[in-house]
Formats: structure tokens, C-alpha cells, sequence
């Protein structure tokens, strides 16, 4: 996946959650990294959650016509103990990732774990250092807000880094969503 040409290789990168979905987008390009953009999709509480995952599929979906990303890089779910939050996460996740399908994008999926080593080096990274470290990387002025933003950098900053490694394909799963 190394970045060809002068416009590079666009990612998007998105934290999953029903609330809040953050995203950010970057360009690779050759050893640099580019920052282009990053946001949130927001979900009022007091809507249905059917409303809730339209809307976030129309945000995911906008998103990919506006910066025609090469790769989605999604968060993989991860749960301590509460249930009722999995499910609401994996259930934005799965929009998410349904978005990618239907438009043909190439898809890799990063643990938190594997986030925050790409990040900091240091899998147990607290989230100041990842904001700080994310700031860092892309030379910005001020740490991405909100925090879901920030962290849909940090995942596209961890794609950039796991995919441009020469004969890697990458620390997290990768694979092509396109049909043949």
C-alpha cells in the first residue's frame, strides 16, 4: 500500500459508535502523512435506532463520495463489561462497514491494541498521550475534537503505518470488499 503519485493514498479512519461516530481522513503520501479532514456523525438518543444507523450509513456513505477513500480503516469492537454498549457498536460498526461494501472500498480492521501501539509504541497508551501523539504526527495546532475524531485519525494513522511497511500487509485483518 504504498502511497503512488503526487496525490497519494487517501484513508479514512472511523471510530464506531451510535452516538458518536469519529472520523478522520489523512493522505499517505510516500513517508509523509497528510492531514485532510476529520469529524463526527452525530445521533440525537431520543431517536430510534434504525433512524440512528440510516443516518449513520448516509454520514459514512457522504464521507466516501467526498474524499474517495482508497481504504476504510475501522476500529474492531472491544468490550470490558458492558453489553448493551457492544451491541450498540458493533451495530455502527456494521454500518460502517456495510458503507465500505456497497462502495467498493478496500476495508482493514485494527484492535484498540493494535491502535495505540502503532500510535505511541505502548499498547496501554492512555487516551491523552494518543491525542497528543495524533496532534504530533500531523503537525496540527491543536488536538482533534471531539475525542471520537481523534481517535478516527489515530486509526487511519495506524493503517498509513501498518500498510506502508515494505512485504507487510499489515498488523490487522485487510481485505478487499469489492465483488468480482
Amino acid at each position: 500500500m504504498i502511497a503512488t503519485g503526487s496525490r497519494g493514498y487517501s484513508i479514512l479512519g472511523i471510530d464506531p459508535g451510535t452516538a458518536t461516530m469519529g472520523w478522520g481522513v489523512i493522505r499517505q503520501e510516500g513517508n509523509r502523512l497528510r492531514y485532510m479532514q476529520h469529524g463526527a456523525i452525530t445521533t440525537p438518543p431520543e431517536w430510534e435506532m434504525p433512524r440512528r444507523l440510516g443516518r449513520l450509513f448516509d454520514g459514512v456513505t457522504e464521507l466516501v463520495r467526498g474524499y474517495r477513500p482508497e481504504t476504510i480503516a475501522v476500529e474492531e469492537l472491544f468490550f470490558n463489561t458492558n453489553v448493551t454498549t457492544a451491541i450498540t457498536v458493533g451495530q455502527a460498526r456494521g454500518v460502517a462497514l456495510l458503507a465500505a461494501y456497497k462502495a467498493g472500498i478496500e476495508l482493514a480492521e485494527y484492535s484498540p491494541l493494535q491502535v495505540k501501539q502503532a500510535i505511541t509504541s505502548y499498547g496501554r497508551a492512555d487516551k491523552r498521550q494518543m491525542q497528543e501523539m495524533v496532534k504530533a504526527l500531523l503537525n496540527l495546532p491543536a488536538i482533534p475534537r471531539p475525542d471520537d475524531a481523534a481517535d478516527g485519525l489515530a486509526i487511519a494513522i495506524c493503517h498509513a503505518f501498518s500498510s506502508s511497511l515494505p512485504g507487510k500487509v499489515g498488523v490487522g485483518k485487510q481485505r478487499l470488499v469489492r465483488d468480482n
